[in-house]
This record gives structure tokens, C-alpha cells and sequence, in this order.
């Protein structure tokens, strides 16, 4: 209790820094100054209902937990969705994915405060925390209101389990409140048991389970139609420092007639990326402005939500988010649209994934940008390498599927309280 005094002296303490950063991040996503009330546990009044709650912090996590959503409303039909988050561009691919069929919110910051109206508001039945979200007041919180709170899809990197372990007093109350865990992995499970969770299960990579939206794929093959027979590289979700690389790497590639279709993680870079472009003296389009023309070197993806679109259209991907300690991107969607896989060293953030990628044939690990460059060249100009690897790629996430029904299968007898 005393860690947890502490800990949320120190959150209000810290108050004005945090909504410097609000404005700060609003400077370039005005979306981020939008529905300021719901970050502090203030909401509009909603017609009451029966409601499950599913927390995923950004986009990647949103778009992970469609399979689990779609089973959640089969198995608790008299239910609606909740989904939180913490980011616009999350927000944003709610909407997409799932429109009106969930109710949409911000989490609150981990004010007890908030946190207790949060729960006063809504009243979920129970809660579905994707991935590793652990908010100390929000479980103490949960607790307090009764009710059961699952971390699903649960992930946890040796690094971060050393810097939970040195926070001990103060998140290892909120480990043991969680009602359960669904991990990715068993190195998963055993890192997260020994924070203090229970119970904990092995089930597989949530991802495995999401299909390529049938849409993004046939416009990825209306763009293959339009590039033609040009060889085209993706580097895909790129970060911050990796452009640069990048560019260095696609100077090595001789590969005639090569595209290199450039998408980075976060939309506010795109502008960043462009100018990165023209500096370069590189023939660049935005894929706002128009398709590549024959004289185009490089097609910036300026767009949300279609990367399965970009993965089809590719021969060959990088994953970003690996040349620099970053700790990765995910693969798995790129496997699921047959794309073979270039990584750099640090993966960290989805080790499992990608060493099984691997070991699959469906990826391929590259030390730096001069080898990711090397091997771009040396497999654009070798069908048969990509064609084996592509077989690989759908092989691999074939064989990983069914993460969401043994996930379900435990939220239900987790949840054994809960109205069905």
C-alpha cells in the first residue's frame, strides 16, 4: 500500500508534465488534445448496457484483438464491447475495424481517482487487458469494484521483466490481481509468474489468428498490376534513425528497375520521411498524391491501415523497428500475406515470432544495413529463393493459428462470475 501512496504522490506530482506532453504530441496529431476529459476519468453519459472491457494501447494491439472481439460478442451476446486505448491513430483503427459495434474511450492516466470513475461509469463485466499493460491503481482499482481483469496475449522480454522485478513492491500486487494470464509464449508465462501473476497459460501469438482483410489485399494486387514487373522492396514500420539506414542499404541494390516502398510506423513522420527523400535527391511519390510513376525510386506509403495492401504488392520486406535497439516490429502479418521477411538484429519485442520465422525459412536476419543491403540485392534478383520463402511464409502462419480459441476458452472460466 505504502509503494502505491508513493507511486500516485509522484503521478500527481507530475501532472503538469504530463499535459505539456499532451500538448506537446498535439502539435503535430491535433487528435491527441481531443476528448481530454476521458484521460482523467471524465466521460459523456451513455445509455446504460451490459459491457465486457478490452484495452488495447495503440494500433497494433487494436487491430491484434479483432479475432478475441469477434469471439467475445459470439460467446456474450447480450454484450457490447468496450475498447480503450491511449492513442488517436489506435482510436482511429477502431473505427475501421470495428465501427459501431464497440464503444470507444480513452483509458484514464492511473490517477485512483480516475481510475474509480472509470470504473463507476462503465461497470464492465469483466476486463481484457491486451498484451502487458499493468497499471498499479488500475488493478487495485478493478479489485476494489469487483471486477476480474485478464492480460491476454500477454508478452514480457527478458529486459522487462528485470525492470519490473526492481519495482516489486508496488507492481506485484498488481501481477497477483489480475484474474489470469494468457501468454504468448512459455518464456512469457515463466517471467510473468514470477512477477506474481496466476494463473498463467501458454497460448500462442494472438496475431497468428487475424486474416489479411480481403479489401487490402486485392488493392495490393491492383497496385502489383500497376507497377508491373518492376522488382519491389518494402521496408515496412520504420522508425525514427532507421530511414537514413535504409537509404544507405537500397544504394547497394543493382537490381534494374527496383522499387523501394518506404512506410513508416508513425504518421507524423511523414512529412519528416518526405523531406528525408528530397534531400536525398531520390525520385520519390507519396502514396497520397499519386501511384509511381516509371521514373519513381522510392513510394513513400503516407497511409493508415493498409499495410496487408503493401505486403501484397512487395516481393520482399523489411520489418522495421530492428536495425536500431528498438526491439522490432511484428512479422506475422507480413507472413500471412506470403511475404518473405528481412529483420536486423534487434528483436527483442517479438523474439519468439521471429526466431520461428526463421527457423520456418519464412525470414531471414541481417547484422546491419550493409548486409540488409547485400541481401536485398542478392534475393530481388533470385525468384526462386523468394518463391520458397513466400511458401514458407504462409506455412509458418498457418501453422500457428488458434491462439483466440484457447483464449476465450480461459476467459471463461475466469470469468465464471460474469453474466452470460
Amino acid at each position: 500500500m505504502m509503494a502505491r501512496l508513493a507511486y500516485s504522490l509522484l503521478l500527481y506530482l507530475i501532472t503538469p508534465l504530463i499535459g505539456l506532453r499532451l500538448l506537446w504530441r498535439g502539435r503535430k496529431q491535433p487528435e491527441y488534445l481531443h476528448n481530454l476529459g476521458e484521460r482523467y476519468g471524465f466521460y459523456p453519459p451513455r445509455v446504460p448496457e451490459k459491457l465486457i472491457w478490452v484495452h488495447a494501447v495503440s494500433v497494433g494491439e487494436t487491430r491484434a484483438a479483432q479475432p478475441l472481439i469477434e469471439g467475445l460478442l459470439t460467446r456474450w451476446p447480450a454484450h457490447r464491447i468496450l475498447l480503450t486505448g491511449m492513442t488517436p491513430t489506435g482510436r482511429a483503427a477502431g473505427r475501421e475495424v470495428y465501427g459501431d459495434r464497440v464503444i470507444q474511450a480513452y483509458l484514464p492516466y492511473d490517477y485512483p481517482g480516475a481510475v474509480a470513475r472509470f470504473f463507476r461509469h462503465f461497470r464492465p463485466a469483466f476486463g481484457v487487458l491486451m498484451e502487458t499493460e499493468i497499471w498499479p491503481n488500475l488493478l487495485h482499482g478493478a479489485r476494489r469494484a469487483g471486477v476480474p481483469v485478464m492480460l491476454a496475449n500477454a508478452r514480457l522480454s527478458a529486459r522487462s521483466a528485470r525492470g519490473y522485478g526492481r519495482f516489486s513492491g508496488l507492481l506485484g500486487p498488481a501481477f497477483a490481481a489480475l484474474s489470469g494470464v494468457a501468454a504468448q509464449t512459455a518464456d512469457d508465462a515463466e517471467r510473468l509468474a514470477g512477477l506474481g501473476a496466476s494463473p498463467v497459460a501458454v497460448c500462442g501469438n494472438l496475431k497468428f489468428d487475424v486474416q489479411p482483410s480481403a479489401e487490402k489485399i486485392e488493392l495490393g494486387r491492383q497496385w502489383r498490376q500497376a507497377v508491373g514487373s518492376r522488382p519491389v522492396w518494402l521496408a515496412a514500420s520504420t522508425r525514427e534513425g532507421e530511414e537514413a539506414l535504409i537509404l544507405s542499404a537500397w544504394r547497394q541494390v543493382n537490381v534494374p528497375r527496383a522499387l523501394l516502398v518506404l512506410v513508416p510506423r508513425h504518421p507524423q513522420r511523414f512529412d519528416e520521411v518526405t523531406s528525408l527523400l528530397q534531400q536525398a535527391g531520390l525520385p520519390a511519390t507519396r502514396r497520397s498524391q499519386a501511384m509511381p510513376g516509371e521514373d519513381t525510386v522510392v513510394w513513400l506509403g503516407d497511409s493508415m491501415g493498409e499495410m496487408a495492401a503493401y505486403y501484397s504488392l512487395a516481393d520482399l520486406a523489411f520489418v522495421g523497428g530492428s536495425l536500431l535497439p528498438l526491439g522490432g516490429q511484428n512479422l506475422i502479418e507480413a507472413a500471412a500475406c506470403e511475404c518473405p521477411v528481412l529483420v536486423g538484429p534487434h528483436t527483442f519485442n517479438f523474439l519468439q515470432a521471429t526466431e520461428d520465422a526463421i527457423a520456418a525459412g519464412a525470414a531471414q536476419r541481417v547484422a546491419d544495413a550493409d548486409e540488409l543491403g547485400r541481401q536485398v540485392d542478392a534475393l530481388l534478383g533470385d525468384s526462386g529463393r523468394l518463391a520458397a520463402m513466400r511458401r514458407s511464409a504462409g506455412e509458418f502462419a498457418r501453422a500457428h493459428q488458434g491462439a483466440a480459441g484457447r483464449m476465450l476458452d480461459l476467459i471463461e472460466r475466469w470469468t465464471d462470475r460474469a453474466e452470460r
